[in-house]
């Protein structure tokens, strides 16, 4: 009898965190790109693979978090020029910081 023994699933895709296509592991990673900055559309698609970001945007606002956009014009990859692509950030609050002062 041949000694078959499985790969670690520890290792496996499907575990991490990026590939993981759940709802709540997508706006967890929508979420942390908006703390470092601001995210458009294609950008939200391609590196953080959440293939309709508006819908993860709008159950982070619906659970408080200040989401703003501003609607931009870019170029994708293939050189293809696309006006309206919705850039997502999110607001400061001016009193916090008028606060600490």
């Amino acid at each position: 009898m041949a000694d078959t023994k499985k790969a670690d699933q520890q290792a496996s895709p499907k575990k991490t965190p990026g590939h993981s296509t759940s709802t709540e592991a997508q706006r967890a990673r929508l979420l942390a790109r908006l703390k470092a900055g601001p995210v458009d559309t294609i950008t939200a698609r391609r590196e953080l693979n959440i293939l309709m970001p508006a819908a993860r945007i709008k159950e982070l606002r619906e659970a408080g978090y200040p989401i703003e956009t501003q609607r931009i014009t870019l170029i994708d990859d293939h050189g293809r020029n696309h006006s309206g692509i919705a850039l997502y950030y999110l607001r400061t609050n001016p009193e916090a910081g008028r606060a600490a002062a």
